[in-house]
C-alpha cells in the first residue's frame, strides 16, 4: 500500500536531506576532493581506509539499513543526496557496494561491516551468468569484475545456493586485478573449492538492488553536476578575442542544454527515491528506477564529455582535473545494469501492464 506523505512529513525528510547533504560536503571538502581523487588513481588498495571508517562512524555504510538491525534506518531520498554529494568529489569509496552488503548480510557480519571492523564487498551479485557452484560449503568458478577487491576483508558471493559470505584470504580464492579508465581496479576472483564462511539464502537482493542502481544514478548525478560547475567557473576566466569566452551566445546556448540535462537526470532520481521511499507498487518502482538509471548514464557521458571540450585542448591532458569526470563515468556506465539492460527491462515492465 502506498504511503502518503502529510505537509509535516515533507518538511523533515528535506531537513533531514539537508543534514547529510552538509555533511557530505563537509567530509568532501576536507579530504580534498578532487585532489585526493587524483591521488588514489592506481593506487594498491584504491582508496582510503581512514575515510571508509568516518563514512562507518557516521552510520553512512547503514543509512538504508532497518535500526533494528544496526543501521540508521534512512529512506531513500536521503541515500541519493549522500550519493549525489560524493559523486561530485569523485569519492572513491565504496559506499554503494557498501551499503548493498549491509543490507544482504546475515546480522552479526552486518555490525561488524557497518561498524567499520570489516570491509565486504559484494562479488556478483545482480550481474553473473555463470555464478560460482557451492557444494559441502565451499565455492568453485569464478567473479569478474569485482569493484576494489584488492581494499576488501571479504566478500559476498553470488553463488548456485544463494550469497556466500567468503574470507579474502580464505585458501582457493585468487585475485586477478585489472585497471579501469579512472585509474581505480576491479579483480577477477577464481574459487578453488574455497571455503564458505556463510550461506545466506533469505535475503531480499532485489529490494538491495534497486537501491544500489539508483544510488549509481545519484552518484552519476553529482559527477555531472560538478563537471558543470568546473566548466562555468572556466568559462568565466577563459579569455579570447578580448573577453570571457561565456560571453559567446553559442557557448551559452550550449551550456543551458547541458544544464537542462541535469535537471531531467535530478528529477528522475528523485521521483524514483519517491516511489521507492513511499512504498509504491514494484512494477512502478522498477520503471522508475530504470528510468533514472538510463538518463543518468546518457546525461553525464554527454555533459562529461561537453565539459573537456569546453576546455579546448587542455581539457584533453591529464594535468587537467575535468578529464576526471568523464573516465569516471565510463567505469560506472555499466555497474547494475548497463543502458541497453535497463531500456529491455522498461519495456518489459510496460509490456507486463498493457497484458
Amino acid at each position: 500500500m502506498t504511503i502518503e506523505w502529510t505537509q509535516e512529513d515533507l518538511e523533515a525528510r528535506e531537513e533531514q536531506v539537508r543534514m547529510i547533504r552538509d555533511s557530505a560536503v563537509t567530509l568532501v571538502s576536507r579530504h580534498g576532493a578532487l585532489e585526493r581523487a587524483r591521488k588514489t588513481r592506481y593506487s594498491d588498495l584504491g582508496l582510503a581506509p581512514a575515510i571508509w571508517r568516518e563514512f562507518c562512524e557516521m552510520g553512512w555504510t547503514g543509512l538504508r539499513v532497518p535500526e533494528e538491525k544496526g543501521g540508521a534506518g534512512l529512506g531513500m531520498l536521503e541515500y541519493v543526496a549522500l550519493l549525489e554529494e560524493l559523486g561530485k568529489g569523485l569519492v572513491p569509496e565504496p559506499l554503494i557496494e557498501g551499503a548493498l552488503t549491509a543490507a544482504l548480510l546475515p546480522q552479526a557480519a552486518a555490525t561488524a561491516h557497518i561498524q567499520g571492523e570489516q570491509l565486504i564487498l559484494p562479488a556478483g551479485i545482480g550481474g553473473v551468468d555463470q555464478p560460482p557452484v557451492c557444494r559441502d560449503n565451499a565455492l568453485d568458478g569464478e567473479v569478474r569484475r569485482v569493484s576494489l577487491a584488492s581494499a576488501a576483508d571479504a566478500f559476498l558471493v553470488a553463488c548456485d545456493q544463494g550469497l556466500a559470505l567468503v574470507d579474502k584470504d580464505a585458501a582457493g580464492l585468487t585475485l586477478e586485478r585489472q585497471l579501469q579508465q579512472d585509474g581505480s581496479h576491479v579483480a577477477t576472483l577464481k574459487f578453488n573449492n574455497t571455503p564458505v564462511r556463510e550461506l545466506v539464502s533469505n535475503a531480499d537482493v532485489d529490494a538491495a538492488l534497486e537501491d544500489a542502481t539508483l544510488g549509481c544514478a545519484a552518484y552519476l548525478l553529482g559527477v555531472m553536476q560538478a563537471a558543470f560547475d568546473e566548466t562555468l567557473s572556466y568559462l568565466k576566466i577563459r579569455r579570447q578575442f578580448g573577453k570571457e569566452i561565456g560571453g559567446f551566445q553559442a557557448l551559452q546556448h550550449r551550456a543551458v542544454d547541458l544544464k537542462i540535462q541535469i535537471e531531467l537526470t535530478r528529477a528522475m532520481v528523485t521521483s524514483a527515491a519517491r516511489a521507492i521511499d513511499q512504498e509504491f507498487p514494484i512494477e512502478r518502482i522498477r520503471r522508475a528506477v530504470s528510468t533514472a538509471r538510463v538518463k543518468a548514464s546518457t546525461a553525464a557521458m554527454l555533459v562529461t564529455r561537453e565539459a573537456v571540450q569546453f576546455h579546448g585542448g587542455i581539457g584533453y591532458t591529464d594535468e587537467a582535473d575535468i578529464g576526471l569526470f568523464p573516465r569516471k563515468v565510463l567505469v560506472l556506465l555499466n555497474r547494475f545494469g548497463g543502458v541497453d539492460g535497463h531500456k529491455r527491462r522498461f519495456m518489459s515492465l510496460i509490456d507486463e501492464e498493457d497484458a
